[in-house]
């Protein structure tokens, strides 16, 4: 499986493609160097996002393995737009379900940033990341975006 790194405020990153579609963002520096022209596309994209660009990586080729309803709180997340946030509640609302719900399917997230599961707040502010470091890597990321 290609693969390729970057560093990046938060450590080193990988990025793994399978079959033209990006399976995953792992921390860590990965063994397997190979530039593929997604894996370059993806890393530029990123390296972008982590300099303050605004960066839109909804249209990327994901694969995501999960359940139904994973998939559907995964694509709702896609589409929050960079700079912007939305309540774990409101996304329950519009995809069913309850904020707890949907808050284990967000916890579950295989592909971080590019599915910015960061994106997603409670009711009374920041609450609960499982990327990086925690909430606090959240924070530091929704700044980045302009929405701290």
């Amino acid at each position: 499986m290609p693969q390729l790194s970057l560093h990046s405020p938060f450590g080193a990153l990988t990025l793994s493609e399978e079959e033209g579609y990006i399976v995953s963002l792992d921390e860590g520096w990965g063994r397997d160097q190979t530039e593929t022209p997604l894996l370059i596309q993806v890393r530029e994209l990123l390296q972008n996002y982590f300099d303050g660009q605004p960066v839109d990586f909804s249209t990327l080729p994901l694969m995501l393995h999960g359940t139904d309803y994973q998939k559907c709180v995964w694509k709702a997340l896609r589409q929050i737009p960079y700079g912007h946030t939305r309540r774990y509640s409101d996304l329950a609302s519009e995809i069913g379900g309850s904020a707890r719900s949907v808050g284990r399917a967000v916890g579950a997230n295989p592909i971080l940033l590019l599915v910015p599961c960061h994106r997603v707040v409670g009711a009374h502010g920041l609450c609960g990341y499982s990327g990086f470091n925690g909430i606090d890597d959240k924070a530091r990321l929704l700044d980045l975006e302009g929405r701290l």
